[in-house]
């Protein structure tokens, strides 16, 4: 399984609007970061975790041209706006995409896309057949459990997928899904900044916690902000935890 970084910086994106901070950013490209998605390829099978605001520039420039199954974390703007641009992927598969969210999910992206939707569907849109995620299921050989997490006070979902887990805007895990995502081989989590705590994000220290405790081998954090530089933070990581950037691809074996 190869998995590819589209986006790795948090919901403003990095640097914001306007460049500010860009400055003191600039000496290493790893620090600018577009909105989180990730590509999951396999043999035979294209899956997309998320489609972000630059979904179209990211997927441009790694000639993205297949897309089988869609996973959606939660509702978030930053995590859904590129849906509008998959629908060159339904266009080439000659049939809905098959997107899978949690039901409150699934609602949100009616009623912000209601135009793809019902009676009043407008031409050409993008086709999405909405699944919810609520039990595990297997697209060909990969077998794909939904990880409940919370982001602040919203319910949203992690994915793991085969001996990967990914997980993006969280700020605490269930023990139930704690035990769900034991085992990986890799794990992909969202880490805002080192400090102040916050009430909907984990920092950078409280992933690692989390990330320790199950001991997994090798981790990457993501939905980093303006404060996080690249390597000087790599630094002083543990040497399994490592800062994911912009279109880093990795390969995880099984």
């Amino acid at each position: 399984m190869k998995v590819t970084f589209l986006g790795t910086g948090t919901s403003m994106g990095v640097p914001v609007a306007g460049g500010f901070k860009r400055e003191e950013l600039a000496h290493d490209p790893r620090n600018e970061r577009t909105r989180c998605c990730a590509w999951v390829q396999t043999k035979d099978i294209s899956i997309l975790i998320d489609a972000s605001p630059e979904f179209r520039v990211q997927s441009i420039k790694l000639r993205l041209q297949k897309i089988d199954h869609l996973l959606v974390t939660h509702q978030h703007m930053d995590h859904i706006s590129g849906i509008d641009d998959l629908r060159v992927y339904s266009y080439i598969k000659k049939a809905p995409i098959p997107a899978h969210a949690s039901k409150k999910c699934i609602e949100s992206i009616k009623k912000r896309f209601d135009y793809m939707f019902g009676e009043n569907r407008y031409p050409g849109s993008t086709s999405l057949d909405l699944k919810e995620a609520n039990q595990p299921f297997s697209i060909d050989d990969v077998h794909i459990t939904p990880l409940p997490v919370t982001h602040g006070n919203l319910d949203i979902l992690g994915y793991r997928l085969n001996d990967f887990s990914y997980l993006t805007d969280v700020k605490h895990i269930p023990e139930t899904t704690m035990e769900k995502i034991k085992g990986s081989k890799v794990i992909v989590l969202s880490a805002l900044r080192w400090e102040p705590s916050h009430p909907t994000h984990l920092t950078i220290p409280e992933a690692v916690e989390i990330i320790e405790s199950l001991e997994i081998p090798e981790a990457y954090l993501i939905h980093m902000n303006s404060f996080v530089d690249h390597e000087s933070t790599n630094q002083k990581l543990p040497d399994h935890i490592k800062l994911a950037y912009d279109l880093q691809t990795i390969q995880i074996s099984g």
